[in-house]
């Protein structure tokens, strides 16, 4: 690439845990693109601003949210505003406002990664004058793009007939390919012991992602214990749920992983869950990237019966699908896993070939013949 074209990505989030804009940022400097990423960072303790080729700076939401957006939208304007770009990809509504205006200003291709259905999201579900707010933005704004990537197939059917649109790309969440040479020993990490087997939560800690049905779970199972790894707004309310359980000896927080470790943390569990609850059309149609991220490290993966990611479970045999809120069916399945050890290592071993089809290099591929 003679003149490489200029790149930013803009996240209203931390690159160091979000595993889609590294694995893009990473994908796109390999193919030569000259790459920047401006984000942010509320929620990671002691947290300091970071300059350079990947920008995270340091926000919060104390005293008033309107200072956060305020002087997110702020930095975010003068950083699109310093330098002109060939390329900028909005990757959440938040960013896609001034991506847009000023994109279309200086002539960029601007690429939304509507990575999740905003309009419809489970944390605006009783917040309506928000939840319009925010499905109205989008609405006016996502025609204004000029490539629209989503992370799975009936994300796309819905924003297609939502929004009247066509120029619309599935980029499924997958982890790169990568494999554990030292899976995380929780029994000597956290001293659990040996004949527990160990449940794993990854991802950001919010309603509606199944953490109350398992707590129910171990308050009745003296074999599992859970591991969440991960942090989110909701991470003290689960940690004050499970002390008024009594479940401290059964659950596990340990916070954020960076995304070069995680694969060990992941790999070191018995089973992985997704247990994401129909609480909103984006939930519904969630396919997370954890879910690829349990494939890839080669764990039986528990999720509730929820379309896409039945499909995919179903489709490669990796794991069980379950009823929500359906605790009966959850000791039974996990029943088997613990009993069953020739059909759990079959399990194992389908993970192991999906892992090979279910790859960011893989599926990155379709973006660049667009760009």
């Amino acid at each position: 690439m003679p003149d490489k074209k200029k790149v930013l990505i803009t996240f209203l989030g931390n690159i160091d845990y979000d595993t889609r804009c590294n694995n893009l940022f990473n994908s796109l400097s390999d193919k030569g693109y000259d790459v920047e990423f401006i984000g942010f960072d509320w929620l990671t303790e002691n947290f300091s601003t970071i300059k350079g080729k990947k920008s995270i700076y340091k926000l919060s939401k104390k005293p008033l949210s309107l200072f956060f957006y305020l002087k997110f939208y702020f930095i975010l304007k003068l950083k699109l505003l310093t330098k002109k770009y060939d390329i900028i990809f909005a990757e959440d509504l938040y960013c896609l406002p001034v991506c847009v205006i000023i994109g279309k200003i200086q002539k960029a291709k601007v690429i939304y990664d509507c990575r999740e259905l905003f309009g419809f999201l489970a944390g605006l579900k009783n917040r309506r004058i928000v939840q319009k707010f925010w499905s109205t933005v989008e609405r006016l704004f996502i025609k204004k793009a000029d490539l629209i990537l989503t992370t799975g197939e009936l994300d796309s059917e819905f924003i297609r007939k939502q929004y009247n649109i066509q120029n619309d790309l599935v980029i499924r969440n997958l982890p790169l390919y990568k494999k554990s040479q030292s899976p995380v020993n929780y029994y000597s990490l956290l001293g659990i012991d040996k004949s527990k087997k160990v449940l794993l939560y990854q991802g950001v800690v919010l309603h509606g992602r199944g953490l109350k049905m398992i707590f129910e779970f171990l308050r009745t199972s003296e074999d599992f214990v859970l591991v969440v790894l991960g942090g989110g707004e909701m991470l003290d309310y689960y940690k004050q749920l499970s002390e008024q359980m009594s479940l401290q000896n059964k659950v596990f927080f340990i916070g954020k992983i960076p995304q070069d470790k995680l694969i060990d943390y992941t790999a070191g569990a018995f089973a992985g869950l997704s247990l994401i609850e129909n609480v909103s059309l984006s939930y519904y149609y969630a396919l997370p990237n954890k879910l690829f991220e349990y494939i890839m490290a080669e764990i039986p993966v528990i999720a509730t019966n929820l379309p896409q990611m039945k499909k995919i479970i179903d489709e490669f045999k990796v794991g069980f699908t379950v009823t929500e809120h359906n605790i009966s069916e959850l000791t039974e399945v996990l029943f088997r896993l613990k009993t069953d050890d020739n059909f759990y290592n079959m399990l194992k071993s389908n993970c192991q070939i999906a892992s090979q089809l279910l790859s960011w290099e893989r599926e990155i591929e379709r973006l660049f013949t667009k760009l």
